[in-house]
């Protein structure tokens, strides 16, 4: 159950737009279910604002409660076999041309549009938010070049098949290129970077039953509704609808790019059936090996991971931070809480000496931040991870999973902040885990060695005010425990007067999973956050 960015994606789905008056939309999908009617040639879209659309949000969230209570139909692509069996190599050598993005030269930010087909088999449909009648953006072949291998494949496509996603472009990093710094493609995929960040991790609409038994479910976002910003916005609004076979949900997205780059999002959901397991703000990733890997690996890099482990900042005060494993098994852990501060995933190790990788340069991967908005209730923030063998599969989720179920007809409101970031929260003042190692808890030489199951944990704190103390300072380590036996817990200063390293041995009871916290003290005062971690006796 590896996940990439392709792997459900959008489908057709069409019907009279939502503009001043949406509500003939929604009247209509209620009644008869989607008009199969074709998009019309796009028009020319007055300067559209969110004042001009007051209840566009609103019938959208109409839409998707009348949704939720018919039966759930796909809708088929109009996609020729040609397009929807192409290759990799044949996909990435159909390019947009930039002349021909949305709102180019008439806005800081300018959209420009993903081809359908590969994998992206099932093409959304684009809306121009207007105070006029609705514009859908139109299919065409001119948009794009079909280079080298994709030559063949030009004139295929017909112009009612819509896009595979889009691209969104702002002058992020100077004012004289507009850089990619969002995308939208591939079921309820999106991505987003700030300045001197690559893409890594993505984020998703919502997550379905994700590592349960039966499968997850990929909810997908069929129709978007974008509201042209004006020329000198420095921020853009644009609506989704999203559906699956057990939830449908309008969406509304505010992008404010910058350092940090934001997104403000607002998810009003409506569930269609009784769902086991809802993901609000979902977070995937890929880790393959870092410090913590107990496992040979026969690569010439160090650590290969996009994020190296999940951050939360608790109701009570306290930073949790709990580093990523690559397990045998599927692994999936949680922390419960009530109304969180806010929880990520993060790539923590910036230094590019720990990669050693000149293509992918995953010190430059993005860290996200999800800060939740309003009352989200009691629940728990859970962490999924998925063994794999390769990189290129997104192998790890992360989301919040409230403490009340969805049952059919049941509904939810959820607004958070996403932040992308490198690897600084400025909210976060305490000592942080900059590293933690695995290994045998043997002594050198020792000539009865403890069995394999028997492990040394070595964590390195920097940061806060540690940069203060003294080698001298009583610093002492807080250790809780829910199995196992813990010998040589010490705590002493590194030699570069700046890292604090804590170590222990560990002696699991039996097959028992070892769920550990580990914590600086400088005698009542808490000086770092919390090592989390679970140990699982498979892991060597």
């Amino acid at each position: 159950m590896l996940f990439n960015n392709a792997k459900a994606g959008s489908r057709l789905f069409t019907c009279t737009g939502l503009t001043a008056l949406a509500m003939s939309c929604v009247l209509s999908a209620g009644l008869t279910g989607f008009a199969h009617a074709q998009p019309q040639p796009a028009v020319a879209p007055a300067a559209a604002t969110e004042i001009a659309q007051p209840a566009l949000f609103d019938a959208i969230a109409s839409r998707a409660k009348l949704l939720a209570r018919r039966e759930y139909k796909p809708i088929q692509a109009n996609i020729p076999e040609a397009l929807a069996n192409m290759n990799y190599d044949q996909y990435r050598s159909i390019r947009f041309r930039p002349e021909s993005s949305l709102w180019h030269n008439e806005s800081l930010f300018e959209l420009q549009l993903f081809h359908p087909g590969f994998l992206y088999r099932e093409p959304v449909t684009l809306h121009m938010a207007t105070d006029g009648p609705d514009a859908f953006v139109q299919f065409k072949q001119e948009y794009f070049n079909y280079d080298g291998p994709a030559a063949p494949l030009a004139g295929v496509a017909p112009g009612n098949i819509g896009f595979a996603g889009f691209r969104i472009h702002y002058p992020l990093n100077s004012n004289e290129y507009k850089d990619e710094f969002v995308v939208f493609q591939g079921a309820s995929y999106f991505r987003l970077v700030g300045p001197g960040l690559a893409y890594g991790l993505s984020a998703r609409g919502l997550a379905i039953d994700t590592a349960e038994p039966k499968g997850e479910e990929f909810p997908v976002f069929r129709e978007f509704w974008l509201v042209k910003p004006g020329p000198t916005d420095t921020r853009m609004v644009m609506y989704a609808l999203l559906d699956s076979p057990s939830i449908t949900g309008a969406y509304r997205f505010e992008i404010i790019p910058g350092a940090p780059t934001e997104m403000a999002v607002e998810a009003r959901i409506f569930a269609r059936k009784d769902i086991l397991k809802v993901g609000v703000a979902p977070l995937t990733s890929m880790y393959m090996w870092g410090e913590n890997h107990t496992r040979f690996v026969d690569d010439f890099r160090p650590e290969v991971h996009d994020s190296d482990g999940l951050l939360m900042a608790a109701s009570n005060g306290e930073w949790i931070w709990r580093p990523i494993s690559n397990h045998r098994q599927l692994r999936v852990s949680s922390m419960m809480d009530e109304n969180p501060r806010g929880f990520g995933l993060l790539q923590r190790d910036r230094d590019f000496d720990h990669y050693m990788d000149m293509e992918s340069r995953y010190e430059k991967r993005p860290s996200m931040w999800i800060i939740p908005e309003g009352n989200w209730g009691k629940g728990r923030a859970e962490l999924v991870e998925i063994p794999s063998d390769s990189e290129t599969n997104d192998n790890v989720v992360a989301y919040w999973v409230p403490a009340k179920s969805m049952k059919a007809g049941s509904n939810a409101t959820f607004k958070y902040r996403l932040r992308t970031f490198d690897d600084h929260l400025p909210e976060n003042t305490g000592a942080k885990v900059i590293r933690t190692r695995i290994g045998w808890g043997a002594n050198p030489g020792q000539a009865n060695p403890p069995p394999l199951s028997k492990r040394k944990f070595v964590i390195d704190f920097r940061g806060g005010e540690l940069d203060n103390l003294s080698a001298d300072a009583p610093l002492v380590a807080e250790m809780q425990k829910n199995s196992g036996t813990i010998s040589e817990l010490v705590v002493r200063q590194l030699p570069d007067g700046r890292t604090w390293r804590a170590s222990f041995k560990l002696e699991p009871e039996g097959n028992k999973v070892a769920d550990m916290r580990v914590f600086l003290k400088l005698r009542d005062q808490r000086l770092s956050e919390v090592w989390s971690y679970v140990w699982y006796p498979d892991a060597i």
